[in-house]
């Protein structure tokens, strides 16, 4: 396969940026006097530190039992605020810069925001941090039945699937972190003809998003399911369409990318898309193993330091899954560790760093696999099985399981456990837990919110 190649500021001007748009919020400013410079222009790291903020980040936890969301701080585990959401039904994620806590009740076509209130900006010679109270945002997304929450480098994708019985179109807008603190009236949006359950990846100024046939044409079982992808370029704020991928993907399901490629989940194999030197996309085909014994892969994984993709592969009223380590420059193979049949996993990704990715179980379990070069390909073991629940699985709420939130800051993942009613903080370098918060209600899902670490270049 081809492949891609690889001020000194003044007081008052510094104070006037941290209040704009923090309204009646308590605010901490990071703030320092101003000096004169006489070190290299290049020799920032002391005056960073003036700048920036040490904490562990905040936790937004989603009540099972009402329609509330709670915010907890991280370095003290206490309660910040709780939030009446709109909705009964609701699903939680984090925004591309984990500014937000992203509410999606599909049922009810609405995605609203809770601001976490600790973000990070590029004041280009420095990076600049904020921290303020939690806030319920004012700014949410219309649109027929958002399902797929995807982000990437600072952008969040929402694809709304539409719905036949009122005719309504499937649709894409993509947000950033600012877009949503600004309450921007300008989302970058793509508008279909007909519905769909498809999902986009944003890049840049490209999104890749699925494209239904004419049920004549489609080569998927499933008619409501895509077949192939479309490269989108955006202009003057909406998405239209510059290529069509000539590979076909039957029943697409499921999509991830790296910094290299982008995978989506195919009936007959996955599709795998990336960028030449002519700035062109390209597509080829990784057909399914046998060992797949014709069962879809239709969830994928990535980390965008990660050169591999963890795929699922599960089918509808088959037990069990099978998970295959998908590498697009030498093809996919399945993983050495799988589930025990009386522990099928409940949810899946990658910690901080991309360096190990998590599998949690039914019976509590939270399997840490870690990956090791071998040959110049990523190979997955399990390192640890960290069991998180003493109590009697059976008094499991109805509907209900265990679900968990991996850090951007540090090697940290927090589980929750709706019969104890509390959720628990492991360190997955020492590979033990070391906290613990008690709640007064079941917690239904949970997401790490704060400033995730990443390079910055002064140069």
């Amino acid at each position: 396969m081809s492949k891609l190649p690889k001020l000194n500021i003044l007081a008052m001007a510094i104070a006037s940026l941290m209040l704009y748009g923090c309204g009646d919020a308590t605010t901490n400013i990071i703030e320092k006097e101003s000096i004169v410079e006489e070190e290299d222009e290049h020799d920032h790291d002391e005056d960073d530190d003036e700048y920036t903020i040490e904490s562990m980040g905040r936790l937004a936890v989603l009540s099972a039992e009402s329609n509330e969301a709670t915010i907890f701080d991280l370095d003290d585990n206490e309660l910040l605020d709780t939030f009446t959401l709109i909705h009964d039904t609701n699903t939680l994620t984090a925004s591309a810069d984990y500014r937000f806590a992203v509410v999606t009740s599909r049922s009810n076509d609405y995605v609203g925001f809770i601001d976490g209130g600790m973000w990070r900006e590029d004041h280009v010679e420095h990076l600049h941090d904020y921290e303020q109270t939690p806030a319920m945002s004012d700014f949410e997304l219309e649109g027929s039945r958002p399902t797929h929450v995807i982000k990437y480098d600072g952008q969040t994708a929402v694809f709304f699937d539409g719905d036949a019985e009122t005719s309504l179109a499937a649709s894409v807008q993509v947000v950033s972190d600012t877009d949503i603190s600004s309450n921007t009236t300008e989302v970058a949006t793509l508008e279909y003809a007909v519905n769909m359950h498809g999902v986009a990846e944003p890049n840049s100024d490209h999104l890749l998003s699925t494209i239904h046939r004419d049920d004549a044409e489609t080569t998927s079982a499933t008619t409501i399911l895509p077949d192939q992808v479309g490269v989108y370029h955006l202009h003057d704020g909406e998405y239209e369409q510059e290529q069509v991928l000539e590979a076909t993907c039957p029943d697409l399901h499921g999509a991830a990318q790296n910094e290299e490629y982008t995978v989506f989940g195919c009936s007959d194999g996955v599709l795998v898309a990336y960028q030449e030197s002519d700035e062109e996309y390209h597509a080829e085909k990784i057909p399914n193993i046998d060992a797949l014994n014709d069962v879809r892969i239709g969830s994928i994984y990535s980390h965008e330091e990660n050169d591999s993709f963890i795929g699922v592969a599960s089918a509808y009223g088959v037990e069990g899954v099978i998970l295959v380590n998908i590498t697009p420059e030498s093809g996919m193979e399945v993983l050495e560790w799988q589930p025990e049949t009386d522990a099928a996993p409940i949810s899946y990704g990658f910690a901080y760093e991309g360096e190990h990715f998590l599998i949690l179980d039914e019976l509590g379990f939270l399997n840490v696999l870690s990956g090791h070069d071998h040959d110049g390909e990523i190979e997955w073991e399990l390192e640890t099985s960290i069991d998180i629940s003493d109590e009697d699985l059976s008094n499991m709420p109805e509907g209900m399981s265990f679900s968990f939130a991996a850090a951007q800051n540090g090697h940290y993942v927090y589980v929750s456990d709706p019969i104890a009613q509390h959720i628990l903080q492991i360190d997955l370098e020492s590979m033990t837990i070391t906290d613990d918060i008690e709640v007064d209600f079941s917690p239904a899902s949970l997401t790490w919110l704060g400033i995730a670490e990443e390079e910055h270049d002064h140069d």
